[in-house]
């Protein structure tokens, strides 16, 4: 009974298997490595954030400079310089820490915006290449084990991008 239904099953398939696909496989990561859109998203991101990163940079020298002050000047300061040194320093600190966190998060959010722009664009390259050299599938590269370097359309994906498609 169990040897009739494997034969069933094999002889389902086998007009399957006489008929060979045409796959392909693309390594996204070689892709948005490569892409020149990445780079422009980049720029992008940096103009955006560039004046907000730019005064969490400051506050971190700022505190920086007032924990050097402390340990270089200790022994000369007065318990109530010490003591107003000490709430700048907390006060910076606890700013510090809030806007560097909401700097992360607009920062992670935004990227994940443009990189899902970016996914839609290499998505479309792909099903294009796919359907002019026409493959019947196309992998991640991560999914397969091995795979013939022609069968890896990486470099036409990249290529595909860089000319504006």
């Amino acid at each position: 009974m169990v040897n009739g239904a494997l034969v069933s099953m094999m002889l389902a398939g086998a007009p399957l298997a006489a008929q060979a696909e045409k796959l392909a496989v693309v390594d996204m990561g070689t892709v948005f490595q490569q892409i020149p859109q990445r780079e422009q998203m980049t720029n992008a991101l940096k103009a955006e954030f560039g004046d907000r990163m730019a005064e969490v940079q400051k506050m971190q020298d700022d505190l920086k400079g007032m924990m050097e002050k402390q340990q270089r000047d200790a022994a000369l300061m007065t318990e109530a310089q010490k003591t107003e040194l000490g709430r700048k320093m907390e006060q910076t600190k606890a700013d510090l820490q809030l806007k560097g966190k909401a700097l992360d998060e607009d920062l992670r959010r935004r990227q994940g915006e443009e990189q899902n722009k970016l996914l839609v664009k290499v998505q479309k390259a792909i099903n294009d290449i796919a359907k002019q050299d026409q493959y019947d599938m196309v992998l991640q590269r991560g999914a397969v084990i091995y795979v013939k370097p022609e069968a890896d359309i990486s470099n036409k994906v990249v290529e595909a991008l860089s000319k504006g498609q």
